[in-house]
């Protein structure tokens, strides 16, 4: 760092949590710069200390991001009182955490980080980046069913509609979706919705990260190449502060 940065980005970008989380918790008096209470547009220069709360701040200069193939059972949390938390699971050396979510009972390809402005920009619905999934359900698959979860579905329970999206069919009860969004549980609802139930679901790509064959539980660090590409499809996305579901 060379020149001084607001105090909400040096958390940001240091690890610790999203702008948006900064400024409720400098808000709340659990933040000191040099030893006294920061407040809102507070800027930090090169060679103040950061607090939250009893643990010095220092902004990672190392950029991290790790692609890990997540087994069913681990949550997508850094909540440390969650036994199963993704982050004990991967156990990283250095403070990462999740960049979205993948429910605990669905498996593939979830991407860790140390860095708060690229959760924003790849986490932000409205910047519409791709997911893909491969989804096994209970029952055969018909052509109705396909249509009708690429044309978007009413989910009463959130009160909103997906996107249209593309799907396409793999075998007799499997089928590839790709999603620009991440409702909660979302192809579960869209599946319910048509009276099918999800039997496994496993991501397999993040924007141009795919799984591939990645073992189950293991994790790798992006290539040159990957981060290459992922700059140049990131670029022009917003990064207005998200929460994460990770907080």
């Amino acid at each position: 760092m060379t020149e001084p940065v607001r105090i909400n980005k040096y958390l940001s970008e240091a690890g610790v949590c999203s702008r948006r989380e900064a400024d409720r918790q400098i808000e709340a008096g659990h933040v000191t710069i040099n030893g006294r209470k920061a407040v809102m547009g507070d800027k930090v220069s090169p060679g103040d200390e950061v607090y939250f709360g009893k643990k010095k701040v220092s902004k990672e200069e190392e950029i991290i991001l790790l692609a890990v193939n997540k087994p069913r059972g681990i949550v997508c949390t850094a909540e440390k009182r969650e036994r199963n938390n993704i982050v004990d699971f991967v156990n990283y050396p250095k403070r990462i955490y999740p960049i979205g979510r993948l429910d605990k009972e669905s498996r593939g390809l979830i991407l860790m980080t140390n860095q708060g402005e690229l959760v924003n920009k790849m986490m932000r619905s409205g910047n519409r980046h791709e997911k893909e999934y491969i989804v096994r359900v209970n029952r055969d698959i018909t052509r109705d069913f396909l249509e009708k979860m690429s044309a978007g579905v009413y989910l009463e329970e959130l009160d909103a509609t997906t996107r249209k999206c593309k799907v396409e069919q793999l075998g007799k009860r499997t089928f590839r979706i790709v999603l620009t969004q991440g409702m909660n549980r979302q192809i579960r609802r869209m599946c319910e919705k048509f009276h099918y139930r999800v039997v496994d679901l496993k991501r397999t790509r993040i924007m141009n990260i795919q799984l591939g064959d990645l073992k189950e539980g293991a994790s790798r660090r992006i290539s040159p190449e990957e981060w290459k590409e992922l700059r140049e499809l990131i670029k022009d996305s917003s990064n207005e502060t998200v929460i994460p579901t990770w907080q």
